[in-house]
């Protein structure tokens, strides 16, 4: 078994932390396609709203995929590697928060499944780390944005597409896994960390700075700069 991987948080910004490997394993509840040790980011404002306002639709039917604050921002490459998958062309689905749209969605589920890797994962990248023997997939891309092709090595931090709500997705979000394998249909999860970002619990009244580590369920994170080595005169 490979060991626990460190990556770089693959964004700017405020993002919630959900689905958190921290909380459980599996985090989705399931093995298949290497979500074992997956977790989810979905963009906030300095409020931590995940949207800019809340009306009857809200409550009662789905919403523009727009007014959500993750939609549209950019993801980056989590670390050095070259890309060894590519999907992109599916739709981004409208968002649903109201339960009454939620439960028809979650009844579906095993349909999407039947139908293929891209009805889940939607849009995708795959990264072969540099290191060797593993694989970091960064899923629900936006329609449209991957900026990178097959066989392009990429660098931390390099904007690689946008964040969107292709697949199985309610709404804007970016998931992050770790991998044996860069075959969704058969790789197994690898667990994961995070180097030097900020963390406000969820339900604590101030943030935290970690130099390593996986953020809490319900948690705030923001990444930061990571010290240039300090080099004696």
């Amino acid at each position: 078994m490979i060991r626990e991987v460190v990556l770089s948080l693959p964004f700017e910004g405020l993002w919630l932390a959900r689905n958190s490997p921290a909380r459980r394993v599996p985090s989705h509840g399931t093995d298949l396609l290497g979500e074992r040790y997956a977790i989810d980011f979905i963009g906030v404002d300095h409020r931590h709203r995940t949207a800019d306002r809340r009306d009857w639709r809200t409550f009662l039917a789905t919403e523009p995929a727009e007014r959500f604050f993750a939609y549209g921002r950019p993801i980056l490459a989590p670390a050095d590697g070259v890309v060894v998958g590519v999907h992109d062309g599916e739709i981004d689905h409208v968002g649903r928060r109201s339960q009454l749209t939620l439960v028809p969605y979650a009844l579906g589920q095993v349909a999407r499944l039947r139908q293929g890797i891209a009805a889940i994962a939607g849009n995708y990248l795959i990264i072969a780390l540099r290191d060797g023997g593993a694989f970091v997939a960064l899923v629900h891309l936006r329609a449209g944005s991957v900026r990178v092709a097959l066989g392009e090595e990429v660098t931390t931090g390099q904007p690689i597409a946008e964040c969107g709500n292709s697949g199985n997705s309610t709404q804007p979000h970016v998931h992050v896994q770790v991998m044996d394998s860069p075959d969704l249909s058969v790789a197994q999860g690898i667990p994961m960390a995070f180097r030097r970002f900020r963390e406000r619990p969820r339900g604590a009244r101030h943030p935290q700075i970690r130099e390593s580590g996986l953020p809490g369920e319900g948690a705030v994170v923001e990444p930061l700069p990571v010290p240039e080595p300090f080099e004696a005169p």
